[in-house]
């Protein structure tokens, strides 16, 4: 889904109401112009109904109003722009929502969740939303956004085209992997803050892009082979690696025999200057050398990386300026239910599944409010969280953990081995996130000694 053919300059406003309804009405207005088939009042009812079960406000000033209507395309995006701000619910007394981002998806749209991930990632840049906010004139912040929205696929600014640098890493990133027996070249977009430079470079093998973004393929049809999104927490040099293999591998598209020669930069520096040759099966060897499903069979890899970013957020970010640990369980929840027993009130009953999917942007603070609470977050495989707060009742006798690891680590440990789940555990003491499969843990960050690699 490409972001950026979704807004028109004729949906980027500025916004006159006090209040988030006013706010609303006068972006539906602005967007219905040529969609006269649609009825007003229902959308405004079905956007406030929205409002009232979970808060839309993504904070730094920036409220995402969203809504599943029989909308007759895709994917309608609005921008509302006030400089007095907007006041609402889900905002501090003293900040108002400046930036308001209506999004109206058709009832079957498929990418819902994804596509309201991705924009709230973006909204989720400080600087980028003041430079929106900030912005001289309307036809400013909509080019703005249009090519925020757009990734690494647009054009090149003239900066990136003539830096020499880039080109000669670029050219001798082929010649790199091929000496070393590299089966594919993994290119880190985020190095740029901008487009990529990619003109007349044609790898002789597989050549893969790693982004925050999300990217359509086709933007990169004949360049890439295929696109693996990850958000770096550090802007160290190749900080994705990681996180960015382990993804590959549980979408298939890279192999524990694989060897990858790695092209990037520190993020947002617009210049190559790194380039790291990688054995996959070395790198994950503590995991991987015995088991080779490590991806259950019930589990979206796309719900996988999301648990993972937001465990990897609590580990850097704790709670209120403390330190916290949780434990997540994903997958086969049939059986893990048998082994586990509530300690606290379920504070996810009686939602809808799409209020309580991981994949929606809105649940990462929900999670992260009840992060403190003991025991473990139980997620369905398809993104849904069914309970917190579950006290896992599982043993395991077989497999050592290394010192200095608590009763937390032992429950993933033991509930990865009696089911078919991945458990992965938040260390409140050291801030390390480990994942655990079939009873082995791999260590995934460290933050305090989180690297580039």
């Amino acid at each position: 889904m490409r972001l950026e053919k979704i807004i028109a300059r004729s949906r980027v406003i500025d916004l006159h109401g006090a209040d988030m309804r006013q706010a609303l009405e006068e972006l539906l207005a602005a967007s219905l112009t040529r969609l006269p088939g649609l009825k007003r009042e229902a959308l405004l009812h079905s956007l406030i109904q929205r409002e009232s079960t979970m808060t839309t406000y993504l904070g730094k000033g920036v409220a995402l109003p969203h809504a599943r209507v029989s909308l007759g395309r895709p994917y309608l995006l609005a921008i509302g722009r006030s400089r007095d701000g907007v006041r609402h619910d889900g905002t501090k007394s003293d900040e108002p929502a400046r930036l308001i981002l209506m999004l109206l998806a058709d009832e079957n749209a498929r990418d819902y969740l994804q596509v309201l991930t991705a924009i709230a990632r973006l909204m989720d840049d400080e600087h980028f939303v003041r430079s929106l906010i900030d912005a001289p004139t309307l036809n400013d912040l909509h080019m703005r956004l249009f090519a925020a929205l757009g990734g690494p696929a647009g054009k090149p600014a003239p900066a990136a085209r003539q830096n020499r640098v880039n080109r000669l890493m670029r050219r001798h990133a082929a010649g790199v992997a091929h000496g070393a027996g590299c089966s594919a070249i993994m290119v880190f977009g985020d190095t740029f803050s901008g487009p990529i430079d990619l003109r007349n470079w044609k790898p002789a093998m597989r050549s893969l892009l790693v982004t925050r973004a999300l990217i359509d393929p086709a933007q990169f049809k004949g360049v890439f082979e295929n696109t693996i999104q990850v958000r770096a927490f550090s802007r160290q040099r190749l900080a994705q690696l990681r996180s960015a293999i382990l993804v590959g591998i549980t979408r298939g598209v890279l192999d524990f025999t694989d060897r990858v020669c790695c092209l990037g930069g520190i993020a947002g520096a617009n210049q190559f200057d790194t380039l790291v040759v990688v054995d996959v099966g070395r790198e994950f060897q503590t995991l991987l050398a015995q088991h080779t499903d490590l991806l259950p069979d019930d589990v979206k890899p796309e719900v996988l990386e999301r648990v993972l970013g937001i465990a990897t957020e609590l580990a850097v970010e704790g709670r209120e300026g403390r330190p916290v640990g949780c434990l997540f369980v994903l997958g086969d929840t049939a059986r893990v239910d048998r082994l586990t027993k509530p300690l606290v009130m379920n504070p996810f009953y009686g939602y809808k599944e799409e209020d309580r999917n991981i994949l929606n942007p809105f649940m990462d603070e929900t999670i992260k409010e009840f992060s403190s609470i003991d025991g473990a977050f139980v997620i369905r495989g398809d993104g849904v969280v069914m309970s917190a707060g579950s006290l896992i009742q599982a043993s395991d006798n077989d497999h050592a953990l290394p010192g200095g690891l608590g009763s937390r680590h032992a429950a993933a440990a033991a509930i990865s081995v009696a089911t078919q789940c991945i458990a992965i555990a938040v260390s409140s003491s050291t801030g390390q996130v480990s994942l655990f499969r079939s009873g082995a843990m791999l260590p995934l960050m460290e933050k305090g000694k989180y690297s580039p690699v």
